[in-house]
């Protein structure tokens, strides 16, 4: 039987502040709930190491919302521990754990954090910022948590897994989620995660699959063999990262060997110098930046960025500086005697390296990155592309570019051309050789000051740093083809990728000497290099 409309009229507001009271007591008593209190904060403050472990589990699992800000105190060591309770320190003042002030007393000691009992808290805030409204932090929480995955925190990525909106974070959540449960009791659980990593592309679980594999890890048969496919299917798929690092790594080093190889290409292979202060050349423009970097510290700060864009005119024409007077003063008089030539320059090496001892000390500098050039480009999981060589590799490119320019169709390019080919008939029509001669001397040395420049990105700046990179630029020109820019750009490259396979397979020794070897075997079937001139160029 229906209700009197006046009646229906007084119970509605009746039932709807009863609703709202009701939810609000919920709401209450859930936040209540989840508060930390003195007994909990104690608990991951002090004590064993393994006992704050297990007692932080459960707090995760609650999704406490003032975990987080505790676990950023205990870290940064404003907490203190003194008659069974915790208190919080701010500046001056202290509280306890609800926030109300306190008077904090003078025996409190603060908790002493480990670096395992440290990994777990910052462990514990990347798991607790996967529910942060900003998605930002939760993509950065599952990059941080990727190595750091255990079943502790399971309950709170599957609260994650089930809130999380964006598809492809939700795909990532759940490989943690899957990491975390191939430990689990439940043998349905267990197949279901390993089935789940197979489309995992990450290191971290190569480690945990090869982990579940020992002896002592998963005892079911039906679970072990799942897991050794899913093993084999990660496997394949870190192969290509690793794959494509060598390479990537072969062809920086490659780079470097053609910076430091153009301007020998010059002075050796076009000129037919001996240069064996080459090395010393290239660490003088590595100086250069030093000396540029360290003006820009004192003086342009705010401008600091930028001191690399300066760096690389003055380490060019400081290099070709001191090798135009190298061979003004001593090689001019040496031309067609190679062996006093080798010995000179050698001796001048020595000189080079004493000088720059005495001037800068013995020790190695380093030289900063500019901001533009930290970090790199993550491509897989395991292949991360430094933008430092990256760099690298494009400003060889443009060196290269613009060394080829300069000798085929600038004046001075024809000009070497000239006298390298015919020295007699260059003179005969008027070149003035000497100078021609001093140009070319100077432009090989300024490539081997940006070659140092360069360098200067990647390792410390030190006297002996020319000695590391001579041999192997002579045996890239002479592999090359004595006089061929082109062979020089192959023979680095190819040079630099071989060494770097070589390397992954038998160690950086035995990688040099096999290189080495092959050297001998293709300068004894080809005398000449790779690319050897061909024509009028090669009788003359």
């Amino acid at each position: 039987m229906p209700l009197p409309p006046e009646r229906s009229d007084r119970s509605g507001p009746l039932r709807a502040f009863s609703s709202a009271l009701l939810a609000l007591w919920l709401l209450l008593s859930g936040s209540l709930a989840h508060a930390l209190n003195n007994e909990q904060a104690l608990a991951i403050s002090a004590g064993e190491g393994d006992d704050r472990i297990a007692a932080l589990a459960p707090l995760l699992a609650s999704g406490d919302p003032q975990l987080p800000a505790f676990l950023k105190e205990l870290l940064e060591g404003n907490v203190r521990v003194a008659a069974g309770k915790v208190y919080l320190l701010k500046g001056e003042a202290a509280s306890d754990v609800s926030g109300a002030a306190a008077k904090m007393p003078e025996d409190a000691e603060e908790p002493v954090n480990n670096n395992r009992m440290r990994q777990e808290l910052e462990s514990a805030l990347a798991a607790l910022a996967l529910i942060s409204p900003d998605l930002a932090v939760r993509k950065k929480a599952v990059a941080d948590l990727k190595n750091q995955i255990d079943e502790n925190k399971l309950p709170l990525l599957e609260k994650a897994y089930e809130k999380e909106a964006d598809a492809s974070l939700k795909a990532e959540i759940g490989q943690l989620r899957a990491a975390a449960l191939i430990g689990s009791s439940d043998k349905a659980k267990r197949l279901s995660a390993a089935r789940m990593l197979a489309d995992s592309n990450n290191a971290a679980t190569r480690s945990l699959l090869l982990e579940r594999l020992k002896k002592d890890g998963e005892q079911d048969p039906e679970v072990r063999e799942v897991l050794k496919q899913t093993l084999s299917a990660v496997q394949g798929r870190l192969a290509w990262g690793e794959r494509l690092a060598v390479v990537f790594t072969g062809a920086s080093l490659g780079s470097i060997l053609l910076l430091v190889a153009l301007g020998l290409a010059i002075t050796y292979g076009l000129m037919g110098v001996i240069n064996m202060a080459h090395g010393e050349l290239m660490m003088i423009g590595a100086y250069a930046t030093y000396v540029v970097q360290n003006l820009f510290k004192s003086h342009l700060p705010g401008a600091f960025d930028y001191y690399l864009l300066l760096a690389i005119p003055v380490s060019f024409l400081v290099a070709a500086l001191v090798g135009a007077v190298l061979e003004r003063s001593v090689i001019r008089f040496l031309y067609g005697r190679p062996l006093e030539t080798l010995l000179a320059t050698w001796g001048i090496s020595l000189v080079l390296m004493q000088a720059v001892r005495t001037i800068f000390g013995a020790q190695n500098v380093q030289v900063e990155n500019p901001a533009w050039l930290s970090g790199g480009i993550t491509v897989l999981s395991n292949l991360t592309l430094p933008y430092n060589r990256i760099a690298i590799i494009v400003f060889a490119l443009l060196v290269l570019a613009g060394l080829a320019l300069l000798v085929s169709r600038t004046r001075l390019g024809l000009f070497v051309r000239g006298v390298t080919q015919n020295r007699t008939m260059a003179a005969c029509v008027g070149v003035h050789t000497a100078r021609v001669d001093t140009y070319a001397f100077a432009l090989g040395a300024g490539i081997a000051g940006l070659a140092g420049c360069a360098l200067t990105q990647i390792g410390n700046v030190g006297p002996d740093l020319g000695q590391s990179y001579i041999v192997d630029a002579f045996m890239v020109v002479v592999l090359g083809g004595v006089g061929q820019l082109a062979g020089t750009v192959y023979a680095a490259l190819g040079l630099g990728i071989i060494n770097k396979l070589l390397e992954g397979w038998q160690g950086a020794v035995l990688a040099k000497i096999m290189v080495l070897v092959l050297i001998v075997m293709v300068i004894q079937k080809r005398p000449q290099g790779l690319f050897a001139l061909k024509g009028r160029s090669a009788e003359a």
